[in-house]
């Protein structure tokens, strides 16, 4: 899988908070900016800031996320869909923000989740740097490995600002990406069941 996450601690080289504020004040000074006009002094922290909750997703456990599943279903084993869940990330190519919606459904094999689980693993892999077909994968993969369900179905809708504020310019246009996994990859009924889950209002 592409992207694996390794925490950086102190001793591995994580840079300290100063001297992330420190490459902001570079930065700020390479776009031309003055740094000690009033409106810039607390930038750099703020900015900091603003990071360490933006990408808090390489600090959390997808294990510890995903926690408790419930065996209790009633024989309950047809599809299980959270649908529109909106997230915000960052593309790894320009650090712009990429503004989407996923739909993230299993088939249970006697265990569910909770609801709020699937969410949480979405933003967990949306507040991390990667390409979105990575994160589509990401998820899709945790939600495999650790209920171990028949299949797992992930669309991710979303638009890059990459594209919509530099180079195109194609404001509007959204990108759409696909994982499937156990019955959904291997049939196409299921596929389609999905799609059509996601799509009916």
């Amino acid at each position: 899988m592409d992207a694996i996450v390794k925490k950086l601690t102190p001793e591995a080289g994580r840079p300290s908070r100063a001297e992330a504020e420190d490459a902001v004040r570079t930065l700020l000074r390479w776009a031309g900016e003055d740094i000690t006009r009033e409106g810039l002094l607390d930038t750099p922290k703020r900015v900091a800031k603003a990071y360490a909750e933006l990408f808090s997703g390489y600090h959390i456990s997808v294990e510890d996320a995903l926690g408790t599943t419930f065996e209790e279903v009633g024989g309950y084993n047809d599809i299980v869909l959270v649908r529109d869940i909106p997230f915000f990330s960052h593309c790894e190519h320009h650090m712009l923000p990429v503004i989407g919606k996923a739909h993230v459904a299993y088939l249970p094999a006697g265990r569910v989740l909770g609801l709020s689980k699937i969410a949480r693993v979405v933003d967990i892999f949306a507040r991390r740097l990667q390409t979105q077909e990575t994160m589509t994968a990401q998820i899709a993969e945790a939600i495999d490995t650790n209920l171990m369900p028949r299949g797992v179905a992930v669309m991710v809708d979303a638009e890059h600002m990459c594209m919509a504020m530099r180079g195109i310019q194609k404001s509007g246009s959204t990108t759409l990406t696909t994982t499937f996994t156990g019955e959904f990859k291997d049939n196409a009924a299921e596929q389609v069941r999905f799609m059509t889950m996601v799509r009916s209002r």
